[in-house]
């Protein structure tokens, strides 16, 4: 078994679905060149080549890949010495020792950004040892690092979006970059994503000029591929127009039935859907497709190649960090949410060496039964008894009196609240939360989680100091709806169209729109990078200068600063409301 989970595998093939709502796999047409599919032909195309690099992500089959293409070449009668890069790593002893200060010791979730470049992992005698036969028709150099190897040769690609890796991951069918042994899975994804994600992005970063062929290896024998060159024609496209990201989903312990009900194409089979990751930088990818197949890179290959025409004015803060997330979370029918908060800024620097901190809204998109919203203390909370609380808690599995010391308030749809870092918040049951945020998304400090066990039968992990190093206690009382409940106001308006300011707080480094229209509104992006999504009505159109989409319901789009201008039509027959969010000036 080479995955594990209840999601379905992307298809080959676009596949025939209802054009009138949300649809889990969206594609964006190649702009030149067309979709490969299989080893046959990719053999077929590199059956003239006299050296060949075969690199790639974390988790891509290799002996797949190899066995395929060494079996159809020698159908033709070419004789192939292909050479493992695996074989001149350094020993697993002296990676560990590598891995060891960036992985947080028996931490089940946190680790820090590791500083180490993938050169770091190879034994240099060794790589200077590479010999291919001379007699060989097609020499190859093959694996994760396979560019290390300092060897010209026409360089392929193989990526593998960030959901196939952890279905993978869960299937126990790869390990971490350069060992042999699987892990705990928590701790197989923390060494994933504070090691091996930042090695091999960099990694990736400096291959994408030079890659001739880019191949999608999620699909088990059955790859996509297509030339560099129309890869990175159709990236730069996209940073000019707009893209929309594959959003995928989870269950999870708490989670809903909204998104179950209503996204046709997922699987119905689960017993909830607990979130949807609908515009995340690291683990999101976008599908190109023509007639004859799709293919799916990592969104951060755009930002690789073209952060200025994405970010704009954002560019020289962000970088290659795509600084806004939008993600669902579902509690329609499931449970509350665990009662956390997330670091100050400084402490996630100097802890876990990200470069911003995790400053979160929750855009009520539905609800139903008297939904509500944890956040913000209590009027005269004793912090110190509210710790003893949830440690004696946590050792003697009692239940926690949470309303004694967090807040509730009421929640119905178009609400937005507000959880700068260190305010305790929670959703409650029965909402649809539209979270938008800051990007990073794993530094929630769990403090109280109803008693629950997690989806494998196991205690969800409970991270009290590290809370209790971040809170703000002086958001209680009436501070909590005076300064953590946005106030909406009408900004700018015409005769069938108003733009709604939401202000975020100031601790919020991005804004928050929303376009209430008729007919069409017509915008401009004044150098930012904007996401939307359409939060009530049926359909919109995104007009651009030369071509156009139609965007339903619920569905996250962005239009890059590079656009300039986009012109949005209500296709729907009620007023359409687009939210629309992007970094505030003074804080790019």
């Amino acid at each position: 078994m080479k995955r594990d989970t209840s999601q379905f595998l992307i298809p080959v093939k676009k596949e025939n679905t209802d054009n009138n709502s949300y649809d889990i796999n969206p594609v964006h047409q190649i702009v030149e060149g067309r979709i490969e599919l299989g080893y046959m032909s990719l053999a077929d195309r590199l059956s003239n080549e006299k050296v060949v690099i075969l690199d790639g992500y974390v988790g891509v089959d290799w002996t797949e890949v190899v066995d395929s293409l060494i079996s159809i070449l020698k159908k033709k009668d070419l004789k192939v010495n292909a050479i493992d890069i695996n074989k001149c790593l350094k020993s697993e002893t002296e990676l560990s020792a590598l891995a060891e200060p960036y992985l947080g010791g028996d931490d089940p979730i946190f680790g820090y950004k590791t500083t180490l470049n993938i050169k770091d992992y190879f034994d240099d005698s060794k790589l200077a040892n590479i010999r291919f036969e001379n007699d060989a028709d097609i020499k190859i150099v093959y694996g994760t690092g396979a560019s290390q190897s300092n060897i010209e040769g026409y360089l392929v690609y193989f990526d593998l979006p960030k959901n196939e890796l952890k279905f993978r991951m869960l299937a126990n069918a790869i390990t971490n970059f350069g060992f042999s042994k699987i892990k705990n899975h928590k701790q197989m994804y923390k060494h994933f994503y504070f090691v091996d994600w930042i090695v091999l992005n960099k990694e990736k970063k400096r291959l994408l000029p030079t890659a001739s062929i880019v191949v999608d290896q999620q699909r088990p024998n059955n790859p996509t591929w297509m030339m560099g060159d129309a890869l990175r024609n159709s990236l730069s496209n996209l940073s000019k127009s707009y893209f929309r990201v594959r959003p995928w989903f989870e269950s999870g312990i708490w989670g809903g039935q909204w998104m179950k009900e209503r996204f046709a194409g997922l699987n119905p089979d689960v017993p909830n859907y607990a979130w949807s990751f609908e515009m995340i930088v690291p683990e999101n990818g976008l599908v190109f497709g023509d007639e004859n197949g799709l293919l799916e890179v990592s969104f951060d290959m755009l930002m690789f190649h073209e952060q200025k025409n994405v970010l704009g004015k954002a560019a020289k803060r962000f970088l290659d960090e795509f600084p806004i997330r939008f993600d669902f979370l579902d509690t329609f029918d499931g449970g509350n949410l665990s009662v956390q908060c997330h670091p100050k800024p400084e402490y996630i620097k100097k802890e876990f060496g990200e470069n911003f901190t995790q400053d979160e809204t929750y855009y009520i998109l539905d609800t139903k039964d008297n939904a509500e919203v944890y956040l913000g203390f209590q009027e005269r909370i004793d912090p110190a008894e509210f710790k003893n609380a949830l440690e004696h808690s946590y050792k003697t599995k009692e239940i926690l009196d949470v309303e004694k010391y967090v807040k509730k308030l009421p929640a119905k749809r178009h609400d937005l609240f507000l959880i700068p870092h260190g305010t305790i918040h929670c959703s409650g049951i029965n909402n649809m939360v539209l979270e938008i945020s800051a990007t990073p998304y794993i530094f929630t400090f769990k403090m109280y989680d109803w008693q629950r066990m997690d989806m494998d039968g196991q205690p969800r992990p409970m991270n009290i100091e590290h809370a209790f190093k971040n809170l703000n206690f002086e958001r209680q009382g009436k501070v909590v709806e005076e300064t953590l409940v946005s106030k909406p106001f009408v900004e700018a308006f015409g005769a069938r169209w108003k733009k709604v300011h939401l202000p975020t707080h100031p601790d919020h480094f991005y804004d928050i729109f929303r376009y209430e229209f008729d007919d069409e509104v017509f915008i401009e992006t004044l150098g930012q990078c904007h996401v939307l999504m359409l939060v009530e009505g049926s359909a919109i159109e995104l007009d651009l200068k030369d071509q156009s989409q139609t965007f339903h319901y619920a569905e996250t789009f962005a239009i890059p600063a590079a656009t300039g201008s986009y012109k949005l039509i209500n296709k729907g027959n009620t007023t359409a409301k687009v939210i629309v969010s992007y970094v505030k000036e003074d804080a790019c």
